[in-house]
């Protein structure tokens, strides 16, 4: 009988995705904090100091493609969600960058998914053919 595989912890994932989120935002010259804790409600802090602005942002991050789990009645329009794949080792990550506003506003771009009432999601196919794939000006604006 095969041994089972190993399960992937879903925290260290989601802590890889914090920190190479935070590391696109200080490579593109934003001050970036990662706000540590369980339960948080925001996973960074980003300050452009061009435009005087802070940023709240959550992080959705997965290992290999798949559907990031986010239900349409959590979403913060304030916040930017950044979603990123951050594939195998080697590879690069992947990421999509998407106003909160809009998320909030437009589900209906997202796909039925996303208003799914049972596990509520959204593919990052969708959010490629939706123009979000590294959309970082949504920091510069």
């Amino acid at each position: 009988m095969k041994p089972k595989a190993k399960r992937t912890d879903g925290q260290i994932t989601n802590l890889a995705g914090e920190f190479f989120v935070a590391g696109e935002l200080l490579k593109r010259g934003l001050q970036t904090s990662v706000t540590f804790g369980n339960a948080k409600a925001i996973d960074l802090l980003a300050f452009n100091e061009e435009t005087g602005r802070t940023f709240t942002v959550q992080v959705k991050a997965l290992r290999k493609k798949n559907y990031f789990l986010i239900s349409h009645g959590k979403v913060a329009p304030q916040h930017v969600y950044v979603f990123v794949v951050l594939n195998a080792p080697g590879q690069a990550a992947e990421y999509f960058v998407v106003p909160g506003a809009i998320l909030k506003t437009k589900p209906e771009r997202f796909s039925k998914w996303f208003l799914d009432p049972k596990m509520p999601g959204i593919h990052p196919d969708i959010l490629r053919q939706e123009g979000f794939q590294d959309a970082w000006q949504v920091f510069h604006e």
